[in-house]
């Protein structure tokens, strides 16, 4: 595939999700001594570009919790039980850009409002973006590969769960390709 800059007036319009193309992922860390990893199956992100080199970049996200895959079904069942994320009171979590800025040769340093379990507090996520021509169809695609991190103590997750037990801190990592609309 060919591949080009992010600076690129291809880039200015409105991106869909390609979801086979797509995991929102994370981990956090068990016992001390491992990474449990696990991502959700069912989310959709919307992506708006009014400005060539996508520093105006509006990005939504929506995941629903019901969709947590952890690789185990009793671990997946438990973490949507009102101990963990509350499935029934909290069904989604979301995510608001503030900013997409750019941080080097298409790096981004993406700010936005991350709503979890009741709770929304402000974010920093790294973003590596690549944008090309797909060599089948021809269409105008990118790919964002995120990561950063969050405290489950920020959103209130397993309060009764010890740090020893989970870490408190949560990666986030995402590998997404876009479709330009």
């Amino acid at each position: 595939m060919e591949t080009a800059t992010i600076d690129n007036k291809t880039t200015t319009g409105t991106w869909k999700l390609d979801k086979a193309h797509a995991k929102l992922g994370f981990s956090i860390t068990h016992m001390l001594v491992s990474e449990v990893e696990g991502s959700f199956k069912n989310f959709d992100i919307n992506v708006n570009v009014t400005k060539e080199d996508f520093s105006d970049a509006s990005i939504e996200l929506t995941a629903d919790i019901n969709s947590i895959d952890t690789q185990n079904e009793m671990r997946d069942a438990h973490m949507k039980r009102d101990d963990f994320f509350d499935h029934a009171k909290y069904p989604t979590m979301s995510f608001k850009s503030t900013a997409f800025n750019k941080a080097g040769e298409n790096k981004y340093e993406l700010k936005g409002d991350f709503t979890l379990h009741g709770a929304t507090k402000p974010i920093t996520l790294e973003v590596k973006a690549r944008i090309g021509k797909h060599p089948m169809n021809g269409s105008t695609i990118a790919g964002f590969k995120v990561t950063g991190s969050i405290k489950r103590s920020d959103f209130g997750l397993a309060p009764a769960a010890p740090g020893l037990m989970l870490s408190d801190e949560v990666e986030i990592n995402a590998n997404l390709e876009f479709i330009k609309s």
